[in-house]
């Protein structure tokens, strides 16, 4: 076992959903903590929990995060966070694994897979430390945690799209 601890500057959580039909629209979570059990060196018998709180959303405009904090969205006051636990980790190649766990929003679970590439360890030069890096992408339907807010638009379609994509860059420390 190695004890794995989130270096949170140096670590990024972000979102992104189809907006108008035409656009993105992005976000990140100024506030993440993850949760690694098991070794670096061992990622398929390792273990992940991942806590997002709700408040730390931001989209860089107050109203917009607001809205998505209250009932219309996530319902932020009765549900605090969102939260994924991983229950099988898969290599896939040398770098890339498949995290397929329980994700939780708004009070519903649905098993859910994201994709993770290690980028490997590396020694700091300012502490001597070892650090370890991962890329996380995937993508969940909003609709199936009972996130379906939505307006039609003139020209066809609907203001919001079903699939928030996320990324992470996550930096730990290892020891």
């Amino acid at each position: 076992m190695t004890n794995v601890t989130l270096d949170k500057v140096h670590s990024s959580l972000d979102f992104q959903i189809k907006h108008m039909m035409v656009s993105k629209a992005k976000g990140t979570f100024q506030n993440f903590d993850v949760d690694f059990d098991g070794s670096i060196e061992d990622l398929e018998n390792a273990s992940v929990k991942v806590v997002i709180p709700v408040e730390s959303i931001d989209t860089g405009q107050k109203d917009r995060d607001n809205h998505l904090k209250n009932g219309d969205f996530f319902e932020a006051e009765n549900y605090p966070n969102f939260e994924f636990v991983s229950k099988k980790i898969e290599k896939i190649s040398d770098d890339e694994y498949k995290f397929t766990g329980d994700f939780t929003m708004k009070g519903v679970t649905n098993e859910e897979t994201f994709t993770v590439e290690y980028n490997g360890t590396s020694k700091s030069p300012m502490d001597g430390s070892t650090v370890a890096g991962f890329d996380v992408e995937g993508k969940i339907n909003r609709e199936a945690y009972g996130v379906s807010f939505n307006a039609p638009l003139e020209t066809g379609g609907v203001m919001l799209g079903r699939d928030v994509k996320f990324t992470g860059n996550f930096e730990f420390i290892v020891e």
